[in-house]
């Protein structure tokens, strides 16, 4: 299964509207039904945080196109939501642009327009909301809203094979042990403070790290220099984690430690790097990490030993597909819709929060669905 940044749409795409007219006729076409369905195609956009980005991708899971552009702030400064969303409104444009000259598909080959609808920041959320809601009527298109961390999953899913997996789900906004079950994705444990990916990016701020390409890839890169390791307290409170006291702790013995020299600042990435600690909490195997962290070469050699003591896989995916963008929101969208689970205009809306576990995932269920009259076997 190919997912070619730079690859072309090949055929001409139908649509779904007009193999939905009859579905007697649909039925008849067995085979050559299955090769249509593949070829929808979606537009999405991914606008959370800090990047924008907006992809297009088919319901095979074929990425034609996946541009992003990052908004990056001085050392030692995080970004806020008024000047991301600045970003995002300066940005969206040619990046539509972008993902669809990059596919060589136009407005008539799309057949939704998919967007995160949160979590995330308010302000840069509202650029995506606002972006869809105007191609839509300008379009004539349906829309359909994602849930960030769903589309996190369904990409880590398409990318690596991992068919049932423990997700675990870490970024700068969450920090999540998921596994499916009976139609949505539960949460079996969670940070009830911090994301660990804000505990890293905070971090770097007290050293003043570059923000470029992420705070949490730079601390990673000089945890490799570091050679002692200081002692920091870790909180798990039942099935859940606490960063917070990581944090605290870290960002007040910094100063004295360095003054001191008794630590290098490489010595205490290493040291709050290998803190990091990931569970399982449940019979599967095989562990999928997801989320910008997830990109973290040592966390994934941690999470490979404890799934090999286990024998079982770990999968993961690089930063093409773990850090946010706009394919993981056009693909879990064109799943959705798919499914029969457009959004109404009056309906797309953005939200701060919104639970993984809010979410119905139909196209999870093995038994064949109706979807508009078509029976349809889920993949």
């Amino acid at each position: 299964m190919g997912h070619d940044l730079t690859g072309s749409s090949g055929n001409i795409v139908v649509s779904w509207e007009r193999f939905c007219e009859g579905s007697g006729f649909l039925l008849s076409m067995g085979s050559k039904w299955s090769r249509f369905y593949r070829k929808m195609t979606a537009l999405g956009f991914e606008g959370s945080a800090n990047k924008i980005g907006v992809g297009v991708v088919t319901l095979d899971g074929t990425i034609l196109s996946n541009p992003r552009h990052t908004y990056i702030t001085p050392p030692g400064q995080g970004f806020l939501p008024r000047e991301t969303a600045q970003h995002h409104l300066q940005h969206v444009l040619p990046l539509i642009r972008s993902a669809l000259e990059t596919a060589q598909v136009s407005a008539k080959d799309i057949d939704c327009l998919c967007y995160t609808k949160g979590p995330g920041m308010g302000a840069p959320l509202q650029v995506a909301a606002i972006v869809v809601r105007v191609l839509s009527q300008l379009w004539k298109k349906p829309i359909v809203a994602v849930n960030h961390c769903i589309a996190h999953i369904e990409m880590g899913r398409i990318v690596t094979g991992a068919d049932d997996p423990v997700v675990l789900y870490v970024s700068g906004g969450n920090t999540q042990v998921i596994a499916y079950s009976e139609g949505r994705y539960r949460i079996f444990g969670e940070t009830i403070d911090i994301a660990v990916g804000n505990c890293l990016d905070r971090f770097a701020r007290v050293l003043m790290l570059s923000n470029d390409p992420s705070p949490g890839y730079n601390i990673e890169q000089l945890a490799k220099k570091g050679e002692k390791f200081l002692d920091l307290p870790y909180v798990v409170k039942g099935m859940d984690v606490s960063f917070s006291g990581i944090l605290s702790y870290i960002e007040g013995t910094a100063e004295e430690k360095l003054k001191n020299n008794e630590f290098t600042p490489a010595d205490l990435c290493y040291s709050l790097q290998i803190t990091e600690r990931a569970m399982a909490h449940c019979d599967a195997k095989d562990v999928l990490v997801v989320g910008g962290v997830g990109c973290n070469v040592r966390l994934q050699e941690m999470m490979r030993t404890m799934c090999s003591e286990r024998g079982g896989n770990l999968f993961a995916t690089d930063d093409r597909y773990c850090i946010d963008n706009g394919a993981m929101i056009a693909y879990t969208g064109l799943l959705a819709y798919a499914h029969g689970m457009p959004t109404p205009l009056e309906e797309s809306t953005f939200t701060q929060r919104f639970r993984t576990d809010e979410v119905l995932a139909l196209w999870r269920e093995k038994e064949p669905r109706n979807l508009n009259g078509v029976m349809k076997e889920s993949t």
